[in-house]
C-alpha cells in the first residue's frame, strides 16, 4: 500500500534517529579545540550542527570570540590550514567516539516499521562522512534501524544547508516529486536543507541537538521545566521555517495519521 500524499521519509541520524541528545559530536568538538589550548562552550560547539564536520569546525573557528581567544593564542585568526588540521584529529576521535554512542533512539524501530507498513520508503541523511557512517550503520542496524539508503556528507558537492543530499536519497530510492517527501531533522540547518529540496520538513526537539540532553538528563528535568524548554525549541524551528515539530521518531506514526485519518483503516 502507498500513501496518498507522502513516498518516503528521510531522516537525519544523530540526535534524530540515534544518539539521544546528540552528544557524541558536540563532545569531540570540545575536545578538539580543547586540546590547542582553546575552551570552547558546548552551546558554540552546538551551535552549527548539522553542517558536514569541517564547515561546521570552520563555523565554530570563526565565531568571534573563539577567533579573538585563537588569535590571542597563536599571533593570527584561524586559517584554513587551522580548520583542515583540527579536521584531521576531528575524524579519528569522532570514530572512537561513535563505537560507544550511536545506539538508537527509544521508538525509531518501531516507528520506521509502522512507515514501511504504510509503503514508504526510508531514507536518510547526515553530516558524518563515509567513514564516520561505517561506524554508526551498524550499531543502528543492530538496534533494529537500517535505512533503504543512506546519503552521507562527503557523497555531494556541498552538505547542508544545500539540498544536494535529499536529492541524492530520492534518486536512490526513486521518488519524486520532492513534495511527497518528509525530511526529518534536529537541526534548523537540516530543515533548511529540506526546504531547499521544496521537502515537508518535520523538527525534532526532544531527543536532538537543540536541548542536547541524555535520557537520563531529560528523565531529571522536572515537567514544567522541560515542556518550556521544548515549546522555545520548537519556536525556534518554526522561525527556521520548520512545517511541523515532534519531540520524537517515535511521534511520527501518530502525526501522519492525523495528516491521513483514513490511512489507519488500509491494510496492504
Amino acid at each position: 500500500m502507498t500513501m496518498t500524499r507522502f513516498q518516503a521519509v528521510i531522516f537525519d541520524w544523530a540526535g534524530t534517529t540515534v544518539d539521544y541528545g546528540s552528544c557524541a559530536p558536540a563532545r569531540v568538538f570540545i575536545e578538539v579545540f580543547r586540546v590547542r589550548g582553546i575552551d570552547i562552550t558546548e552551546p558554540e560547539a552546538r551551535g552549527p550542527m548539522g553542517l558536514a564536520k569541517r564547515e561546521h569546525i570552520a563555523a565554530i573557528a570563526n565565531v568571534p570570540r573563539v577567533a579573538e581567544i585563537w588569535r590571542d593564542t597563536f599571533g593570527h585568526l584561524p586559517t584554513d590550514a587551522d580548520v583542515q588540521a583540527i579536521y584531521d584529529d576531528f575524524l579519528p576521535l569522532q570514530k572512537e567516539t561513535l563505537a560507544n554512542n550511536s545506539d538508537v533512539i527509544p521508538g525509531v524501530p518501531e516507528a520506521i516499521a509502522e512507515c514501511r507498513r504504510w509503503g514508504l520508503k526510508i531514507g536518510s541523511t547526515t553530516g558524518y562522512t563515509r567513514e564516520l557512517m561505517q561506524v554508526v550503520a551498524p550499531i543502528a542496524a543492530r538496534g533494529g534501524y537500517s535505512p533503504d539508503v543512506i546519503v552521507c556528507s562527503d557523497d555531494v558537492l556541498a552538505g547542508r544547508p544545500a539540498p544536494w543530499m535529499n536529492f541524492r536519497v530520492a534518486e536512490q530510492l526513486g521518488v519524486y516529486p520532492m513534495t511527497s517527501v518528509l525530511v526529518v531533522d534536529d537541526t534548523p540547518v537540516g530543515i533548511t536543507a529540506g526546504l531547499n529540496a521544496c521537502a515537508t520538513t518535520v523538527a525534532i526537539t526532544q531527543t536532538g541537538n537543540a536541548i542536547g540532553l541524555s535520557p537520563a538528563e531529560i528523565a531529571a528535568l522536572p515537567v514544567g521545566d522541560l515542556d518550556s524548554r521544548l515549546a522555545t525549541i520548537g519556536q525556534q524551528f518554526c522561525k527556521a521555517g520548520a512545517h511541523h515539530v515532534l519531540r520524537c521518531v517515535a511521534d511520527l506514526p501518530r502525526f501522519l495519521n492525523q495528516l491521513e485519518p483514513d490511512r489507519g483503516s488500509r491494510k496492504e
